[in-house]
């Protein structure tokens, strides 16, 4: 078997990004070295003979995906895995994560205004933000952070792989509104809950399009 070979059916039957390091424990004949050269390799093929998948670096490794190109033939098939889709609420609160991990809830719930927890309890579920660890002030709250699976949903190499804050969406800008309270009204003491309840939708909804996905391969499907 040709080097080439045992890096693509590794790759072929592997449902997440594998590192250089790990194809390389395929067999004894490869180290990192034969398994760059071997995707490169393969990575030319693909591109030369049109094929309707491509090698992509994303999560810190290397997977077999679908071009986005061919994603809406796949739509029509239910047999075919597809990652969820997140809500308008989960996908605003990934954003703030994202750019501003580690943070803590209160701290999100500035920015978004509205309660956080059971948002963070869905991506926490769906393994796309983690708890890092826990920050300084009273209670030591716990702080949030994305995860490998975060990069993998969006198809991203590395978190210097996001976009600009301004790229966003404006519904996914993370900058808190300031705004003056009524007359007459008192604002809210600091250390009290949001007063607004966090009514917006967990469910998987129908296709929200998200700006960080925009260089991913979003809609990729494992070879």
């Amino acid at each position: 078997m040709r080097p080439e070979q045992i890096v693509e059916a590794t790759l072929f039957a592997s449902q997440t990004p594998l590192t250089e390091a790990e194809l390389a424990r395929a067999d004894g004949s490869l180290d990192v070295d034969v398994v760059r050269r071997s995707l490169a390799a393969l990575r030319e093929q693909y591109e030369a003979q049109e094929r309707s998948f491509q090698l992509y670096q994303i999560g810190g490794g290397h997977q077999i995906l679908t071009r986005p190109e061919f994603a809406p033939y796949l739509e029509r098939f239910d047999s075919i895995p597809r990652s969820p889709t997140l809500s308008v609420a989960a996908l605003e609160t990934l954003a703030i994560v994202a750019y501003r991990q580690p943070i803590g809830r209160v701290e999100i719930e500035e920015v978004r205004g509205v309660s956080c927890s059971s948002v963070l309890r869905t991506l926490q579920e769906w393994e796309v933000i983690e708890v890092v660890g826990r920050g300084d002030g009273l209670g030591r709250p716990l702080l949030y952070g994305t995860t490998r699976r975060f990069l993998e949903h969006f198809g991203l190499e590395s978190l210097d792989a996001l976009p600009e804050p301004e790229e966003l969406p404006v519904t996914l800008q993370t900058e808190p509104i300031e705004a003056s309270p009524p007359a007459g009204s008192e604002a809210p003491d600091a250390d009290t809950e949001p007063p607004v309840a966090d009514t917006e939708p967990l469910d998987v909804e129908p296709a929200t399009e998200v700006a960080v996905a925009d260089e991913a391969q979003a809609n990729g499907v494992a070879g």
